[in-house]
């Protein structure tokens, strides 16, 4: 790489760090530490939403997808849109009732701290496992277009990462996530810019990609399939979104620091209009480098933009391209940390040692705040090491999440619309939920082992996993409160 790129990258981590610090000053409490002292802006607190959700993965992957395919993909983020709306609305007014720390306080009111316990856990591993693979599969593209190992890339971001987060929290992971969404966004304009200057032109560039159908954007097709339909975007897309932005601690922890529950639902609703534009912008960045004729055919799709940022992108635009990256993965350590270290301290700690001092948290939150610091770095390269058996790792961070989200779902429509529900229910409707799913994520590489009837399930879309999931745990979670009286427990 040029020195002015490398001069570009140090600037970003010297500007992370001395962000995380900035904003340690007035610290006193877990409040201040977890929840920004509730008083982050919505403004700031719909940026990050935007930049948490978007790992370095996304902004290597959704080229590849504009380059190989066409806008189909964005029917998804309509869905992504619809579901949080349906959060806005529903779900988010629980949570600005007290003072809940944690995406799991309200379930301990309404099925007891066991449940609560529950669904926090199953929050804890299934984010490590899916985390640690996410900033293994980001070391990938950040190692090729940096010349670094994937260990070095691993280690190098976790530990700056760590640094500032466990120093100013939340709000340092915020501010950070606002930096960093602005340098991985002004990255994609230029990326898009100078592809369409080699192009000929936008118009051009344009014109050609839609001759060749790469700005076709609706499939009506109704197929469960097919993975990118109209009715799959819209229906998976929304109780996919709904799930993780209205169960998820990583999200709701943003939402609770808002200054109320109108800015809370700003950030949310407008994260999703975001969001859009977003992926709409990296679809034309790897339409407009097919249209360079810089995606040959026998490349990977995930190779098809590092490959043109190394070679392709002047000194100093690729430095920002690769600060970007960098940005992207960042922000996906930095949540997991604070949301896995506050859901620790709240949901387990405070819960069992009845210990609630918020300045004892304080400091409880921060010796957890490095322990999964280091349990995420460790998991990133445990992954690194098990994968150079070609182990499939985009696949597996999909499929963890898909386990898990259609259960959370489900628990909280329970908690909200179903009167006899009680903790033993849910705690039925998940377990069997996450037992279904795990043979539906396996269901293909089964069949070809001799269990021919699991055929049907290994085909269906990743869109509509979500949706099963969520059917399963109401129906089962349905049937076992009818088989006892009503009360509640």
């Amino acid at each position: 790489m040029a020195p002015l790129d490398l001069a570009i990258i140090v600037l970003y981590f010297a500007g992370t760090l001395g962000l995380g610090l900035w904003v340690t000053r007035g610290q006193r409490t877990s409040g201040d530490y977890f929840l920004g002292a509730r008083d982050l802006p919505a403004w700031a607190i719909l940026l990050s939403i935007v930049a948490t959700e978007t790992s370095a993965l996304t902004v290597i992957s959704i080229p590849g997808l504009g380059a190989r395919g066409d806008l189909t993909f964005l029917q998804l983020t309509f869905g992504y849109l619809i579901g949080r709306i349906a959060v806005a609305a529903w779900l988010l007014p629980g949570y600005f009732t007290g003072q809940q720390e944690t995406a799991y306080a309200r379930l301990e009111t309404r099925f007891g701290v066991g449940t609560r316990r529950l669904i926090s856990a199953n929050f804890l591993v299934t984010r490590f496992l899916g985390d640690s693979v996410r900033i293994f599969a980001g070391a990938i593209p950040l190692a090729l277009v940096t010349g670094w190992s994937v260990p070095t890339s691993i280690l190098t971001m976790g530990l700056v990462t760590l640094a500032y987060t466990w120093a100013g929290g939340l709000k340092a992971v915020v501010w950070a996530d606002v930096i960093q969404l602005v340098v991985y966004l002004a990255g994609g304009l230029a990326a898009l810019a100078i592809a369409w200057h080699l192009a000929g032109g936008a118009v051009p560039a344009l014109s050609k990609a839609a001759a060749a159908g790469k700005l076709h954007l609706l499939n009506p097709a109704w197929s469960f399939t097919q993975t990118y339909t109209l009715a799959g975007g819209v229906i998976g897309g929304a109780l996919l979104s709904a799930a993780s932005h209205g169960t998820d601690q990583l999200i709701v922890q943003r939402l609770l620091a808002t200054r109320s529950l109108r800015d809370a639902r700003i950030a949310l609703v407008g994260s999703g209009l975001v969001i859009i534009l977003q992926f709409l912008l990296f679809l034309l960045v790897g339409s407009a480098i097919w249209a360079a004729g810089f995606a040959p055919d026998g490349m990977r799709s995930d190779l098809i933009f590092p490959t043109f940022i190394v070679h392709q992108l002047p000194p100093g635009v690729s430095g920002l391209m690769v600060a970007g990256i960098l940005a992207a993965a960042m922000s996906t350590i930095s949540s997991s940390i604070n949301a896995l270290a506050s859901s620790v301290t709240h949901d387990f700690y405070a819960t069992w040692s009845g210990r609630t001092d918020p300045h004892h948290l304080l400091g409880i939150g921060r010796l957890f705040t490095a322990f999964w610091g280091f349990a995420l770095i460790g998991g990133a390269l445990a992954f690194w090491a098990w994968a150079s058996l070609d182990t499939p790792v985009v696949v597996l961070a999909l499929s963890i999440a898909s386990v898990t989200y259609g259960a959370l779902l489900g628990t909280y429509v329970l908690a909200g619309r179903w009167a006899r529900a009680r903790g033993r229910d849910v705690v039925r409707g998940t377990t069997a939920t996450l037992a279904v799913m795990l043979v539906v994520i396996f269901a293909r590489p089964l069949a070809a082992r001799g269990l021919s009837w699991l055929e049907p399930l290994g085909s269906l879309a990743w869109p509509w996993y979500v949706p099963l999931g969520t059917a399963l745990t109401l129906l089962i979670g349905i049937l076992s409160s009818l088989t006892a009286p009503s009360e509640v427990a």
